[in-house]
């Protein structure tokens, strides 16, 4: 009797781990940081990104970098500021 729960419920268990754990590395993979991605901020870095690499950490300072090649707000902000 205790065989046929095994039966069921192993597989079951496994299954359920196979999707947590896919969703664990969807999310893990999202929030990577790509070997290219930062060896363009290092060659390519404006004084706002140097200052949130120190003070805030390789993830900030990607996020602005990102910002400013897409052209996002601040990308349009510092536009305006320096006519």
């Amino acid at each position: 009797m205790v065989a046929v729960w095994f039966v069921f419920v192993v597989p079951l268990v496994i299954m359920l781990f196979a999707l947590f754990m896919e969703r664990v590395e969807t999310r893990l993979r999202d929030a990577a940081v790509r070997e290219d991605e930062v060896t363009q901020l290092l060659e390519d870095m404006r004084p706002d990104e140097a200052r949130a690499l120190y003070g805030h950490g390789i993830g900030r300072a990607l996020d602005l970098f990102r910002l400013r090649r897409r052209g996002g707000r601040a990308a349009r902000t510092r536009q305006r500021v320096r006519m």
